[in-house]
């Protein structure tokens, strides 16, 4: 297989299957909110652990990022990320447990978190010239994968039931790993001298910032978006369709922004566009909440969508080599996961307490009012470009 592609595309066809398997633990549960409350008897606020928690473990392994890569390297430590998650799905065909889909989610988090702090660095090290576009491809594989498990979720319990449904992202799981294991060959690098990334500098702190609101985003849309539509009297069914409907225009503002990220040296205008978009999706929320499904979906999709990836290419650029990138991104993402994880949890309580989400929507939306005011302060830096 080698032999027949170039090893830059090799690496980002393995890298996007590596992403697909990213969020389905995270995006099946949603649309299956309903049947989990019957069978498993969870409150909202529970349900709202099965992403919090996943969610905040992603932080932590991201913290712990630099270690790993001393003592794992990113080769094996992706690997044995994939292997983590695979078996903290299969795991969950034994028990719906509340304890035990807890404990599930807690282990594949701490995969995930393994691989998308490694990964980067890969990038960074082997593929610099082009990591803008292989950041964007890698965000849109996690996407894609959220929107594959939307949409097969609620079809996939009436089929085989709710058990084997939460197990199923075991299997493709174990696919990405053995292609990874034969398809990307171990690179052993010299040891690098570690990267200075001063923990107090405020671009740094702004970068974290920046990052974990707009996850909180994405975390908030993807636990609670269909439990809206639940409550408007759509189908478990329908809204895991309108779930993966939104995670496919996310996986396309994903693949656009791959396209044009190389043209702006300054990311600003990109980033000014997507914050406005999602501004408007959750206003739509607001003010006409389950009554403008096609153009809420449109809005959210393409501003989360865009948003992630470019957070992350605005990280890459403020870290000049791979070991600077590590520990860059390790802190982005694990500070960054860990603000993440509030949003559902709060949005949880909010519906347990008043049957409505809105709040949760208010406090998103001032949430991406502030990052348009911090948007306005990633001008380039020169002597990165």
């Amino acid at each position: 297989m080698k032999a027949l592609l170039p090893a830059g595309v090799m690496f980002a066809l393995i890298t996007f299957l590596v992403g697909l398997n990213l969020r389905p633990v995270l995006a099946a549960v949603g649309p299956l909110f309903p049947l989990l409350q019957s069978t498993a008897g969870l409150s909202a606020t529970q349900f709202s652990l099965l992403t919090t928690l996943p969610v905040a473990m992603m932080g932590l392994a991201a913290l712990a990022g630099p270690t790993l890569l001393r003592h794992t390297g990113a080769w094996r430590g992706i690997a044995i990320g994939l292997f983590i998650l695979a078996l903290a799905a299969a795991l969950r065909v034994f028990s719906l447990n509340a304890l035990w889909l807890i404990a599930t989610a807690l282990l594949a988090g701490a995969g995930i978190g393994m691989i998308q702090a490694l990964i980067p660095t890969m990038i960074k090290r082997d593929y610099a010239r082009s990591a803008g576009t292989l950041m964007s491809l890698f965000s849109t594989g996690i996407m894609a994968g959220a929107a594959l498990a939307a949409a097969s979720a609620a079809p996939a319990a009436e089929t085989v039931g709710i058990h084997f449904t939460l197990a199923a992202a075991a299997l493709p799981a174990i696919i990405a790993l053995g292609i990874w294991l034969t398809g990307i060959a171990q690179q052993t690098a010299a040891p690098t001298a570690a990267a200075v990334v001063p923990r107090t500098t405020q671009r740094a702190w702004l970068l974290l910032i920046f990052f974990g609101i707009g996850t909180a985003a994405y975390t908030l849309v993807l636990a609670w978006l269909p439990a809206l539509y639940i409550a408007a009297g759509w189908s478990a069914r329908s809204s895991g369709y309108l779930l993966a409907g939104l995670t496919l225009t996310e996986v396309a503002a994903g693949f656009m922004v791959s396209l044009v990220v190389h043209r702006f040296s300054d990311r600003r205008p990109l980033l000014m566009l997507v914050l406005l978009l999602l501004l408007a999706g959750l206003i739509c929320l607001i003010g006409w909440p389950g009554e403008m499904p096609v153009i809420s979906t449109l809005l959210l999709g393409l501003g989360i969508g865009a948003l992630f990836p470019l957070s992350l290419t605005v990280t890459l650029d403020h870290a000049a080599t791979a070991a600077e990138a590590g520990k860059l991104l390790a802190r982005v993402q694990g500070g960054g996961y860990l603000i993440a994880a509030t949003m559902p949890v709060i949005a949880g309580v909010v519906r347990d307490r008043a049957d409505s989400l809105n709040v949760a929507w208010l406090i998103m939306s001032a949430g991406v009012i502030v990052l348009l005011i911090i948007a306005t302060r990633f001008r380039p830096l020169n002597a990165r470009q």
